[in-house]
């Protein structure tokens, strides 16, 4: 049987270690331990942290990033971990998540396809779900609104030109920026997604609407369509 929270050494505690040293001394499995707060029995709440983290296929110890793909299911299958713990843990992922996205995106001006990436793939290169993103730009290249186009498993294929273009022609912005994510981690665009975005460039150009980049974030790396759609300045919108 192992020894409870309060037989440890009190340097050894999460929550006396952390008041004494700072978060940044401790451990991730003593982090997500100030979360869990409780063991059993058996097991110190480090230890149940320590099967969380278990849950990783990533051999990087220090590589968290699987947690926002982790369900209540996950979590709850571990004993000790209960449904409020999960939902505890699942928060926290949230808001770290939430964290890494600007307070204000209104004044960001994007000049350039690196922008986009630096702005949208911690957000996006975990997810197991295709989703499609579009940033509405004024003439300016001055960011107006970020919209979600959620598609779960299905394929950006089936993207409708009217889907991105409404609310660009409603707000009346001059220019957009389409993002999508490859959950097989290849950045590599298929076919299917260089000919729907040729469709939805010359759609919009009918309506006075520029789309200035399609750009692909993957584990592997981001790619931007429009190098292989044969149009000038691909990557620098300015």
């Amino acid at each position: 049987m192992s020894l409870k929270m309060k037989e440890l050494p009190t340097s050894e505690r999460p929550y006396e270690k952390l008041e004494i040293y700072g978060a940044k001394k401790l451990s991730n499995s003593e982090l997500l331990a100030i979360i869990i707060k409780t063991g059993t029995k058996e097991e110190t709440a480090v230890t149940l942290a320590q099967k969380v983290l278990n849950l990783s296929t990533d051999k990087n110890e220090k590589n968290l990033n699987f947690l926002q793909n982790v369900t209540i299911d996950d979590l709850s299958k571990i004993k000790g971990i209960g449904k409020v713990k999960a939902i505890q843990i699942l928060a926290v992922c949230e808001i770290a998540k939430r964290m890494s996205l600007p307070l204000d995106i209104s004044n960001i001006r994007i000049k350039s396809s690196q922008d986009v990436v630096n702005l949208l793939k911690d957000e996006l290169i975990y997810e197991k779900r295709e989703i499609v993103k579009v940033i509405l730009l004024n003439g300016r290249n001055t960011i107006q609104k970020i919209l979600d186009l959620s598609y779960g498993g299905t394929n950006f294929a089936i993207l409708e030109p009217k889907d991105v273009l409404h609310e660009a022609i409603k707000i009346n912005a001059q220019n957009i920026i389409i993002v999508h994510n490859h959950p097989s981690g290849n950045p590599t665009p298929s076919l299917e997604d260089i000919k729907t975005t040729k469709r939805l460039i010359e759609c919009a150009k009918m309506l006075g609407v520029e789309i200035l980049d399609h750009i692909i974030v993957a584990k592997n790396g981001c790619e931007s369509i429009m190098k292989f759609i044969d149009k000038e300045n691909e990557n620098g919108y300015v």
